[in-house]
């Protein structure tokens, strides 16, 4: 069975399924860059590696953690029986190791990255890892490479840019780097195809083209997702039936 939506699947997004397809996704677009940009250029898939807290915690209970106990005059013998206080299970914040796999386009020769391929993930779009993605991402727009930012999460706000007066489910920028601070902007809705995006490279080799919506179809079919996903199920949040319905149903 194909992807029933015309774009981006929102079930997908899930935690479910979003960390498996993030990296088969990033792995496609390196395969489908290789023959493409041969010999000139190196497609490299690498991983940034930063540190978040895990605030989440979980109430296991309520224990009983009462004392009870009789008050007693001086001279009274009696025995004050007390029951043990019972330690109450909770979770601490612990450090977390996030993994965050992206493609660089490197010059064969020279080894110097041309361009920065991030696909975004909830885990740099919000709380602390999105701060850090944030400093890596400043690094990137100050030097001399380019950069495609393909957001295809709704949760988390999308990173601001110096006019965003455009709203949309999701989002493809092409930032070029003798562009800046220009940048070209591909917002597209759960109802619309992925637009195709130019990558750019150096200026004198022009730029090539990439289907990231063809790449999608072929990895919902490779991977058996349809198997999986349970379309009567409500969808992530924050989308509601009504969202989903009103596009499989147009």
């Amino acid at each position: 069975m194909p992807n029933p939506f015309p774009g981006m699947n929102p079930y997908l997004e899930q935690p479910d399924f979003w960390s498996d397809f993030h990296n088969q996704l990033v792995a496609a677009l390196a395969r489908a860059l290789v023959p493409r940009l041969l010999p000139k250029y190196r497609v490299v898939t690498d991983k940034w590696v930063y540190t978040v807290t895990d605030t989440m915690t979980l109430a296991l209970g309520r224990p009983d953690v009462s004392i009870q106990q009789r008050k007693l005059d001086e001279s009274s013998v009696a025995t004050v029986v007390q029951r043990p206080v019972q330690p109450v299970p909770v979770r601490v914040p612990m450090p977390l190791e996030i993994q965050q796999a992206y493609l660089e386009v490197k010059d064969a020769t020279t080894q110097e990255v041309v361009t920065v391929v991030e696909v975004l993930s909830p885990a740099n779009k919000t709380g602390e890892g999105r701060s850090q993605y944030q400093a890596k991402r400043e690094r990137i727009l100050g030097g001399l490479t380019n950069l495609v930012e393909i957001d295809l999460l709704r949760a988390g706000p999308p990173f601001l840019l110096e006019i965003d007066a455009i709203q949309s489910h999701y989002r493809i920028l092409v930032s070029r780097s003798q562009s800046r601070p220009m940048a070209d902007l591909y917002p597209f809705n759960l109802a619309d195809p992925i637009p195709p995006f130019p990558l750019p490279l150096r200026a004198e080799d022009g730029e090539v083209l990439v289907d990231t919506q063809a790449l999608l179809e072929d990895l919902y079919e490779q991977l058996g997702y349809d198997y999986f996903i349970d379309y009567q199920s409500p969808p992530p949040s924050p989308w509601i039936m009504a969202d989903i319905q009103s596009v499989l149903q147009a």
